[in-house]
């Protein structure tokens, strides 16, 4: 009596209908995204690489005044550009329009990743303090292809001078200049 219970719900599980799947050798967009490899940028000291800095990292807070209080508004903007979050990452810019600018060279891209180097020493000027902070920013092209390249991002902020507002005492991003391509291409080492 069990084996024809059994027997009879393994009939009624096969005469279920069930969803196509597509051949494995054919690629659709789903996933085509999965079988790619991961993304791989090149090593630290490599070309197209972030500077080789062995300089152990400051364990423990962070002033936001400082250089590194400005390189954390940098990983903050890329953690922003990667959740879809634009609005908010373009809030982290100096100037109105100036994201948009940037955004430009991100439209090729369907995923993107940064690393942020060790910021450089705090400079002053005219009652702002600015910040160079290397970068390599590597993705996927809306190809599949791989990219990366490096770059850097100053950042601003201005003195603790009467009259200032709180938010412009907040770092901001103030440019980003990215290095042409740097993937290595098929084929050639």
């Amino acid at each position: 009596m069990k084996q024809a219970f059994a027997l009879a719900l393994l009939s009624i599980a096969a005469c279920s209908e069930q969803p196509t799947m597509p051949p494995t050798n054919e690629l659709t967009p789903a996933n085509a995204i999965e079988n790619q490899a991961p993304l791989t940028p090149p090593a630290p000291g490599q070309p197209g690489g972030l500077p080789d800095d062995r300089t152990p990292v400051a364990e423990g807070s962070i002033n936001p005044k400082s250089a590194q209080g400005a390189a954390q508004v940098l990983q903050r903007y890329f953690a922003l550009l990667q959740e879809g979050k634009t609005a908010d990452a373009d809030a982290l810019w100096t100037e109105p329009g100036t994201p948009s600018e940037f955004a430009a060279q991100l439209v090729a891209f369907r995923e993107i990743h940064a690393n942020i180097a060790a910021p450089g020493p705090m400079e002053g000027a005219a009652g702002s303090s600015y910040v160079d902070v290397a970068l390599q920013f590597y993705g996927r092209t809306n190809t599949g292809a791989q990219s990366s390249r490096t770059g850097t991002a100053t950042l601003r902020r201005v003195n603790d001078v009467p009259g200032s507002t709180d938010e412009q005492r907040q770092w901001h991003i103030y440019r980003i200049v990215l290095q042409p391509d740097a993937s290595p291409v098929p084929g050639r080492n």
